[in-house]
Protein backbone atom coordinates (compact mmCIF):
# COMPACT_ATOMS: atom_id res chain seq x y z
CA UNK A 1 0.00 0.00 0.00
CA UNK A 2 2.85 2.37 0.91
CA UNK A 3 4.59 1.67 -2.40
CA UNK A 4 1.41 2.34 -4.38
CA UNK A 5 0.86 5.70 -2.70
CA UNK A 6 4.51 6.59 -3.10
CA UNK A 7 4.37 5.83 -6.84
CA UNK A 8 1.36 8.08 -7.39
CA UNK A 9 2.00 11.12 -9.56
CA UNK A 10 -0.47 13.99 -9.58
CA UNK A 11 -0.09 14.34 -13.35
CA UNK A 12 0.44 10.66 -14.38
CA UNK A 13 -1.56 8.66 -11.79
CA UNK A 14 -0.64 5.30 -10.31
CA UNK A 15 0.01 3.21 -13.42
CA UNK A 16 1.98 5.45 -15.83
CA UNK A 17 1.98 2.90 -18.70
CA UNK A 18 3.36 3.16 -22.23
CA UNK A 19 1.40 5.17 -24.79
CA UNK A 20 0.03 2.06 -26.53
CA UNK A 21 -1.58 0.91 -23.27
CA UNK A 22 -3.68 4.07 -23.20
CA UNK A 23 -4.90 3.28 -26.73
CA UNK A 24 -5.74 -0.33 -25.88
CA UNK A 25 -7.52 0.64 -22.65
CA UNK A 26 -9.47 3.36 -24.42
CA UNK A 27 -10.63 1.02 -27.18
CA UNK A 28 -11.55 -1.70 -24.67
CA UNK A 29 -13.58 0.63 -22.45
CA UNK A 30 -15.46 2.30 -25.29
CA UNK A 31 -16.07 -1.06 -26.93
CA UNK A 32 -17.62 -2.40 -23.74
CA UNK A 33 -19.88 0.65 -23.66
CA UNK A 34 -21.15 0.15 -27.21
CA UNK A 35 -21.73 -3.56 -26.50
CA UNK A 36 -23.76 -2.54 -23.44
CA UNK A 37 -25.85 -0.22 -25.58
CA UNK A 38 -26.54 -2.63 -28.43
CA UNK A 39 -27.02 -5.83 -26.41
CA UNK A 40 -28.63 -4.51 -23.22
CA UNK A 41 -30.38 -1.22 -24.03
CA UNK A 42 -31.33 -1.86 -27.62
CA UNK A 43 -31.94 -5.54 -28.25
CA UNK A 44 -32.82 -6.65 -24.71
CA UNK A 45 -34.63 -3.68 -23.17
CA UNK A 46 -36.14 -1.73 -26.08
CA UNK A 47 -37.18 -4.64 -28.34
CA UNK A 48 -37.21 -7.67 -26.02
CA UNK A 49 -35.44 -9.71 -28.69
CA UNK A 50 -33.52 -11.68 -26.05
CA UNK A 51 -33.47 -12.40 -22.34
CA UNK A 52 -30.32 -11.79 -20.30
CA UNK A 53 -29.23 -13.40 -17.06
CA UNK A 54 -29.87 -10.96 -14.18
CA UNK A 55 -26.15 -10.74 -13.40
CA UNK A 56 -25.27 -9.84 -17.01
CA UNK A 57 -28.18 -7.43 -17.24
CA UNK A 58 -27.14 -5.61 -14.09
CA UNK A 59 -23.51 -5.46 -15.15
CA UNK A 60 -24.48 -3.69 -18.39
CA UNK A 61 -26.75 -1.33 -16.47
CA UNK A 62 -23.98 -0.52 -13.98
CA UNK A 63 -21.41 0.01 -16.74
CA UNK A 64 -23.68 2.38 -18.66
CA UNK A 65 -24.26 4.36 -15.45
CA UNK A 66 -20.49 4.71 -15.07
CA UNK A 67 -19.70 5.59 -18.68
CA UNK A 68 -22.74 7.44 -20.09
CA UNK A 69 -25.06 8.63 -17.33
CA UNK A 70 -27.99 7.41 -19.43
CA UNK A 71 -31.12 6.19 -17.65
CA UNK A 72 -32.46 2.93 -19.07
CA UNK A 73 -36.10 4.02 -19.09
CA UNK A 74 -35.29 7.26 -20.89
CA UNK A 75 -33.17 5.61 -23.61
CA UNK A 76 -35.73 2.87 -24.21
CA UNK A 77 -38.67 5.28 -24.37
CA UNK A 78 -36.92 7.60 -26.83
CA UNK A 79 -35.90 4.71 -29.06
CA UNK A 80 -39.36 3.17 -29.09
CA UNK A 81 -40.86 6.53 -29.98
CA UNK A 82 -38.34 6.83 -32.82
CA UNK A 83 -39.70 3.59 -34.31
CA UNK A 84 -43.32 4.55 -33.73
CA UNK A 85 -43.01 8.05 -35.21
CA UNK A 86 -40.13 7.49 -37.62
CA UNK A 87 -39.38 10.37 -40.04
CA UNK A 88 -42.32 12.45 -38.78
CA UNK A 89 -42.07 15.72 -36.83
CA UNK A 90 -42.65 13.67 -33.65
CA UNK A 91 -39.56 11.53 -34.28
CA UNK A 92 -37.08 12.66 -31.58
CA UNK A 93 -34.06 12.60 -33.93
CA UNK A 94 -34.89 12.24 -37.62
CA UNK A 95 -32.51 14.00 -40.04
CA UNK A 96 -35.34 13.93 -42.57
CA UNK A 97 -37.30 16.45 -40.51
CA UNK A 98 -34.58 18.17 -38.45
CA UNK A 99 -31.69 18.19 -40.93
CA UNK A 100 -28.57 16.04 -40.97
CA UNK A 101 -26.36 18.70 -39.36
CA UNK A 102 -28.71 19.07 -36.39
CA UNK A 103 -28.82 15.34 -35.64
CA UNK A 104 -25.17 14.66 -36.40
CA UNK A 105 -23.74 17.43 -34.22
CA UNK A 106 -26.51 17.91 -31.65
CA UNK A 107 -27.86 14.37 -31.30
CA UNK A 108 -27.10 14.24 -27.57
CA UNK A 109 -28.97 17.49 -27.02
CA UNK A 110 -32.02 16.11 -28.87
CA UNK A 111 -31.84 13.08 -26.56
CA UNK A 112 -31.81 15.30 -23.45
CA UNK A 113 -34.77 17.33 -24.68
CA UNK A 114 -36.87 14.22 -25.32
CA UNK A 115 -35.79 12.68 -22.00
CA UNK A 116 -37.53 15.59 -20.27
CA UNK A 117 -40.80 14.79 -22.04
CA UNK A 118 -42.88 13.06 -19.35
CA UNK A 119 -45.45 11.90 -21.91
CA UNK A 120 -42.78 10.05 -23.89
CA UNK A 121 -41.49 8.28 -20.78
CA UNK A 122 -44.98 7.34 -19.66
CA UNK A 123 -46.13 6.04 -23.02
CA UNK A 124 -42.99 4.27 -24.25
CA UNK A 125 -40.93 3.54 -21.12
CA UNK A 126 -42.84 0.51 -19.83
CA UNK A 127 -41.22 -2.76 -18.71
CA UNK A 128 -37.86 -1.22 -17.88
CA UNK A 129 -35.94 -1.67 -14.59
CA UNK A 130 -37.77 -0.20 -11.60
CA UNK A 131 -35.93 -1.73 -8.65
CA UNK A 132 -34.36 0.00 -5.62
CA UNK A 133 -31.06 0.59 -7.43
CA UNK A 134 -32.78 2.21 -10.37
CA UNK A 135 -35.02 4.44 -8.24
CA UNK A 136 -32.45 5.45 -5.61
CA UNK A 137 -29.13 5.44 -7.47
CA UNK A 138 -29.02 4.94 -11.26
CA UNK A 139 -32.10 6.99 -12.09
CA UNK A 140 -31.84 9.43 -9.17
CA UNK A 141 -28.16 10.29 -9.64
CA UNK A 142 -27.24 9.63 -13.30
CA UNK A 143 -24.17 11.89 -13.15
CA UNK A 144 -22.73 10.25 -10.05
CA UNK A 145 -21.53 7.27 -12.08
CA UNK A 146 -19.62 9.31 -14.67
CA UNK A 147 -18.10 11.37 -11.84
CA UNK A 148 -16.84 8.19 -10.17
CA UNK A 149 -15.42 7.05 -13.49
CA UNK A 150 -13.58 10.37 -13.85
CA UNK A 151 -12.02 9.91 -10.42
CA UNK A 152 -10.94 6.34 -11.19
CA UNK A 153 -9.50 7.33 -14.58
CA UNK A 154 -7.55 10.18 -12.99
CA UNK A 155 -6.18 8.07 -10.15
CA UNK A 156 -5.03 5.36 -12.54
CA UNK A 157 -3.71 7.45 -15.43
CA UNK A 158 -3.50 11.08 -14.28
CA UNK A 159 -4.19 13.76 -16.91
CA UNK A 160 -4.14 11.08 -19.61
CA UNK A 161 -6.95 9.42 -17.67
CA UNK A 162 -8.98 12.63 -17.85
CA UNK A 163 -8.52 12.61 -21.63
CA UNK A 164 -9.51 8.94 -21.68
CA UNK A 165 -12.63 9.77 -19.67
CA UNK A 166 -13.52 12.52 -22.16
CA UNK A 167 -13.30 10.02 -25.03
CA UNK A 168 -15.56 7.65 -23.09
CA UNK A 169 -18.11 10.42 -22.51
CA UNK A 170 -18.11 11.41 -26.19
CA UNK A 171 -18.29 7.89 -27.61
CA UNK A 172 -22.06 7.33 -27.41
CA UNK A 173 -23.11 10.95 -28.18
CA UNK A 174 -20.92 10.90 -31.31
CA UNK A 175 -21.40 7.37 -32.64
CA UNK A 176 -24.91 6.53 -31.47
CA UNK A 177 -26.76 9.84 -31.06
CA UNK A 178 -24.94 11.46 -33.97
CA UNK A 179 -23.78 8.91 -36.54
CA UNK A 180 -26.42 6.17 -36.19
CA UNK A 181 -29.40 8.46 -35.66
CA UNK A 182 -28.10 10.90 -38.27
CA UNK A 183 -26.16 9.19 -41.05
CA UNK A 184 -28.12 5.98 -40.45
CA UNK A 185 -31.20 7.80 -41.81
CA UNK A 186 -29.46 9.83 -44.48
CA UNK A 187 -26.65 8.00 -46.30
CA UNK A 188 -25.74 4.36 -47.00
CA UNK A 189 -27.23 1.31 -48.69
CA UNK A 190 -30.60 -0.39 -48.18
CA UNK A 191 -31.35 -4.10 -48.19
CA UNK A 192 -35.05 -3.54 -47.51
CA UNK A 193 -37.46 -0.91 -48.75
CA UNK A 194 -38.93 0.15 -45.41
CA UNK A 195 -41.26 3.18 -45.33
CA UNK A 196 -38.56 5.15 -43.49
CA UNK A 197 -35.18 6.43 -44.68
CA UNK A 198 -33.00 4.01 -42.68
CA UNK A 199 -29.64 3.03 -44.16
CA UNK A 200 -26.82 0.55 -43.50
CA UNK A 201 -23.27 1.85 -43.08
CA UNK A 202 -21.50 -1.50 -42.73
CA UNK A 203 -17.92 -0.21 -42.72
CA UNK A 204 -18.40 1.09 -39.16
CA UNK A 205 -19.06 -2.39 -37.77
CA UNK A 206 -16.17 -2.75 -35.33
CA UNK A 207 -16.82 0.68 -33.81
CA UNK A 208 -20.60 0.42 -33.37
CA UNK A 209 -21.16 -3.28 -32.67
CA UNK A 210 -23.85 -4.00 -35.27
CA UNK A 211 -25.83 -0.78 -34.87
CA UNK A 212 -24.52 0.32 -38.25
CA UNK A 213 -26.91 -2.19 -39.91
CA UNK A 214 -29.73 0.25 -39.28
CA UNK A 215 -31.90 -0.50 -42.31
CA UNK A 216 -31.85 -4.21 -41.47
CA UNK A 217 -32.91 -3.34 -37.94
CA UNK A 218 -35.81 -1.17 -39.07
CA UNK A 219 -36.96 -3.96 -41.39
CA UNK A 220 -37.02 -6.52 -38.54
CA UNK A 221 -36.99 -4.43 -35.38
CA UNK A 222 -37.65 -7.30 -32.98
CA UNK A 223 -34.83 -9.50 -34.29
CA UNK A 224 -31.82 -10.07 -32.03
CA UNK A 225 -29.63 -10.38 -35.12
CA UNK A 226 -29.10 -7.34 -37.35
CA UNK A 227 -27.10 -8.80 -40.24
CA UNK A 228 -29.02 -10.22 -43.21
CA UNK A 229 -26.44 -10.65 -46.00
CA UNK A 230 -23.60 -13.16 -45.80
CA UNK A 231 -20.96 -10.42 -45.91
CA UNK A 232 -22.49 -8.23 -43.18
CA UNK A 233 -20.85 -8.48 -39.77
CA UNK A 234 -22.96 -7.96 -36.64
CA UNK A 235 -20.52 -7.88 -33.73
CA UNK A 236 -23.33 -7.54 -31.19
CA UNK A 237 -24.84 -10.79 -32.45
CA UNK A 238 -21.47 -12.47 -31.90
CA UNK A 239 -21.51 -11.46 -28.24
CA UNK A 240 -25.10 -12.65 -27.89
CA UNK A 241 -24.12 -16.06 -29.26
CA UNK A 242 -21.27 -16.27 -26.73
CA UNK A 243 -23.59 -15.33 -23.87
CA UNK A 244 -26.17 -17.86 -25.06
CA UNK A 245 -23.53 -20.61 -25.24
CA UNK A 246 -22.61 -19.80 -21.62
CA UNK A 247 -26.24 -19.97 -20.53
CA UNK A 248 -26.33 -16.22 -19.84
CA UNK A 249 -28.72 -15.21 -22.63
CA UNK A 250 -31.66 -16.64 -24.55
CA UNK A 251 -32.62 -15.40 -28.00
CA UNK A 252 -36.38 -14.91 -28.30
CA UNK A 253 -36.85 -13.40 -31.76
CA UNK A 254 -35.09 -13.50 -35.13
CA UNK A 255 -36.04 -12.28 -38.59
CA UNK A 256 -38.41 -14.78 -40.28
CA UNK A 257 -37.08 -17.33 -42.73
CA UNK A 258 -39.11 -18.59 -45.69
CA UNK A 259 -38.71 -21.90 -47.48
CA UNK A 260 -39.65 -22.53 -51.11
CA UNK A 261 -41.35 -25.84 -51.84
CA UNK A 262 -40.63 -26.90 -55.42
CA UNK A 263 -43.60 -27.89 -57.55
CA UNK A 264 -46.22 -26.13 -55.44
CA UNK A 265 -48.87 -24.73 -57.81
CA UNK A 266 -51.55 -23.28 -55.53
CA UNK A 267 -51.46 -20.46 -53.02
CA UNK A 268 -52.78 -21.58 -49.64
CA UNK A 269 -52.86 -20.20 -46.10
CA UNK A 270 -49.30 -21.41 -45.48
CA UNK A 271 -48.13 -19.50 -48.57
CA UNK A 272 -49.95 -16.41 -47.39
CA UNK A 273 -48.42 -16.53 -43.93
CA UNK A 274 -44.92 -17.10 -45.32
CA UNK A 275 -45.24 -14.24 -47.79
CA UNK A 276 -46.63 -11.87 -45.18
CA UNK A 277 -43.94 -12.77 -42.64
CA UNK A 278 -41.24 -12.27 -45.28
CA UNK A 279 -42.82 -9.39 -47.18
CA UNK A 280 -39.75 -7.15 -46.97
CA UNK A 281 -37.57 -9.97 -48.25
CA UNK A 282 -40.14 -10.62 -50.98
CA UNK A 283 -40.02 -7.00 -52.11
CA UNK A 284 -36.23 -6.96 -51.97
CA UNK A 285 -36.16 -10.10 -54.14
CA UNK A 286 -38.69 -8.57 -56.52
CA UNK A 287 -36.46 -5.57 -57.10
CA UNK A 288 -33.39 -7.74 -57.65
CA UNK A 289 -35.04 -10.50 -59.71
CA UNK A 290 -37.69 -8.61 -61.69
CA UNK A 291 -37.33 -4.83 -61.76
CA UNK A 292 -33.58 -4.55 -62.27
CA UNK A 293 -33.30 -7.28 -64.96
CA UNK A 294 -36.11 -5.61 -66.93
CA UNK A 295 -34.36 -2.26 -66.50
CA UNK A 296 -31.09 -3.72 -67.81
CA UNK A 297 -32.86 -5.24 -70.81
CA UNK A 298 -34.51 -1.92 -71.65
CA UNK A 299 -31.13 -0.23 -71.30
CA UNK A 300 -29.46 -2.58 -73.80
CA UNK A 301 -32.15 -1.92 -76.42
CA UNK A 302 -32.21 1.88 -76.24
CA UNK A 303 -30.23 4.81 -77.58
CA UNK A 304 -28.18 7.27 -75.57
CA UNK A 305 -31.03 9.66 -74.66
CA UNK A 306 -33.26 6.86 -73.41
CA UNK A 307 -30.42 5.30 -71.46
CA UNK A 308 -29.95 8.54 -69.56
CA UNK A 309 -33.56 8.43 -68.38
CA UNK A 310 -33.25 4.77 -67.42
CA UNK A 311 -30.11 5.40 -65.39
CA UNK A 312 -31.87 8.13 -63.45
CA UNK A 313 -34.79 5.80 -62.71
CA UNK A 314 -32.81 2.87 -61.30
CA UNK A 315 -32.82 4.08 -57.69
CA UNK A 316 -36.41 5.35 -57.89
CA UNK A 317 -37.80 2.05 -59.16
CA UNK A 318 -36.85 0.16 -56.01
CA UNK A 319 -37.59 2.86 -53.43
CA UNK A 320 -40.61 2.61 -51.16
CA UNK A 321 -43.17 5.13 -52.53
CA UNK A 322 -43.55 6.69 -49.06
CA UNK A 323 -40.04 8.15 -49.12
CA UNK A 324 -40.11 9.59 -52.66
CA UNK A 325 -40.45 13.35 -52.88
CA UNK A 326 -42.62 15.10 -55.48
CA UNK A 327 -39.74 15.63 -57.93
CA UNK A 328 -38.72 11.97 -57.75
CA UNK A 329 -42.31 10.84 -58.32
CA UNK A 330 -42.61 13.01 -61.44
CA UNK A 331 -39.32 11.66 -62.78
CA UNK A 332 -40.39 8.07 -62.16
CA UNK A 333 -43.79 8.62 -63.76
CA UNK A 334 -42.10 10.05 -66.86
CA UNK A 335 -39.88 6.98 -67.24
CA UNK A 336 -42.75 4.53 -66.70
CA UNK A 337 -44.80 6.29 -69.39
CA UNK A 338 -42.03 5.71 -71.95
CA UNK A 339 -41.19 2.07 -71.21
CA UNK A 340 -44.16 -0.31 -71.26
CA UNK A 341 -42.50 -3.44 -69.88
CA UNK A 342 -40.93 -1.50 -67.05
CA UNK A 343 -44.33 0.02 -66.31
CA UNK A 344 -45.91 -3.44 -66.20
CA UNK A 345 -43.48 -4.92 -63.67
CA UNK A 346 -43.62 -1.76 -61.54
CA UNK A 347 -47.42 -1.90 -61.45
CA UNK A 348 -47.29 -5.54 -60.39
CA UNK A 349 -44.92 -4.54 -57.62
CA UNK A 350 -47.47 -1.97 -56.40
CA UNK A 351 -50.29 -4.53 -56.60
CA UNK A 352 -48.26 -7.03 -54.58
CA UNK A 353 -47.50 -4.36 -52.00
CA UNK A 354 -51.21 -3.57 -51.87
CA UNK A 355 -52.15 -7.13 -50.91
CA UNK A 356 -50.52 -6.98 -47.49
CA UNK A 357 -51.80 -3.46 -46.94
CA UNK A 358 -55.31 -4.99 -46.83
CA UNK A 359 -54.99 -6.01 -43.20
CA UNK A 360 -58.76 -5.93 -42.62
CA UNK A 361 -59.47 -8.52 -45.32
CA UNK A 362 -60.18 -12.14 -44.40
CA UNK A 363 -57.57 -14.85 -44.89
CA UNK A 364 -59.67 -16.38 -47.66
CA UNK A 365 -59.80 -13.09 -49.57
CA UNK A 366 -56.07 -12.52 -49.16
CA UNK A 367 -55.25 -16.05 -50.35
CA UNK A 368 -57.43 -15.48 -53.41
CA UNK A 369 -55.83 -12.08 -54.07
CA UNK A 370 -52.34 -13.58 -53.93
CA UNK A 371 -53.38 -16.49 -56.17
CA UNK A 372 -54.89 -14.05 -58.71
CA UNK A 373 -51.72 -11.95 -58.63
CA UNK A 374 -49.56 -14.98 -59.38
CA UNK A 375 -51.81 -16.18 -62.22
CA UNK A 376 -51.99 -12.74 -63.82
CA UNK A 377 -48.24 -12.20 -63.42
CA UNK A 378 -47.57 -15.50 -65.20
CA UNK A 379 -49.87 -14.37 -68.05
CA UNK A 380 -47.94 -11.13 -68.73
CA UNK A 381 -45.30 -12.78 -70.90
CA UNK A 382 -42.49 -11.05 -68.96
CA UNK A 383 -40.08 -13.88 -68.21
CA UNK A 384 -38.61 -12.53 -64.99
CA UNK A 385 -42.07 -11.76 -63.61
CA UNK A 386 -43.34 -15.20 -64.56
CA UNK A 387 -40.42 -16.89 -62.82
CA UNK A 388 -40.92 -14.80 -59.71
CA UNK A 389 -44.64 -15.61 -59.53
CA UNK A 390 -43.93 -19.34 -59.77
CA UNK A 391 -41.42 -19.16 -56.92
CA UNK A 392 -43.79 -17.05 -54.84
CA UNK A 393 -46.42 -19.82 -54.94
CA UNK A 394 -43.87 -22.13 -53.34
CA UNK A 395 -43.29 -19.96 -50.25
CA UNK A 396 -43.87 -21.85 -47.02
CA UNK A 397 -43.09 -21.63 -43.32
CA UNK A 398 -42.48 -25.38 -43.39
CA UNK A 399 -39.29 -27.09 -44.52
CA UNK A 400 -39.47 -29.33 -47.56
Amino acid sequence: MHDSLFDFSWYAGFLQPSWWVYAVVGLALTHLTIVSVTVFLHRHQAHRALDLHPVVSHFFRFWLWLTTGMVTREWVAIHRKHHAKCETPEDPHSPQTRGIAKVLWEGAELYRIEANNAETLEHYGHNTPDDWLERRIYGAYPMLGVTLMLIVDYLLFGFAGVALWAVQMLWIPVWAAGVINGIGHWWGYRNFETPDASRNIAWLGVLIGGEELHNNHHAFASSAKFSSRWWEFDLGWGYICILQALGLAKVKKLAPTAHILPGKERVDIDTLRAVFANRLNVMSNYAREVLLPVLREEYRCRNGACRKHLRSARRLLIRHPAILDARSRRMLEGVLERFATLRTVYQYRERLQGIWNRSAASHENLVQALQDWCQQAEATGVQTLQDFARRLKGYSLQTA
